[in-house]
């Protein structure tokens, strides 16, 4: 196959999108040796605050991110340190 000097770039940018698309999305390091498991976090967090639900539990930037429905049907975020359970930041 004979590709003339104008198509070209336009192979190359369409491998580039291939190969990104295609790697994995890189992820954070997981929480350290020392944390404590998730499901004591979430029982610590319960007895902090008033938790109708939890809507999404996510490990970002070395820190659990916690939202939740509060009793009063309000939604709320809290960061949470992996080691010692205690809530970092309110949202």
């Amino acid at each position: 196959m004979i590709l003339s000097i104008r198509s070209r770039p336009i192979l190359a940018a369409g491998a580039l999108a291939f190969t990104l698309a295609a790697s994995p999305a890189l992820a954070d390091d997981p929480p350290p040796a020392n944390a404590q498991p998730l499901s004591q976090i979430i029982q610590t967090l319960e007895q902090q605050i008033d938790v109708a639900y939890f809507e999404e539990i996510e490990w970002n930037d070395g820190r659990w991110e916690v939202e939740y429905i509060g009793d009063d049907g309000r939604k709320r975020e809290v960061h949470v340190d992996p080691t010692t359970a205690q809530i970092t930041e309110r949202n």
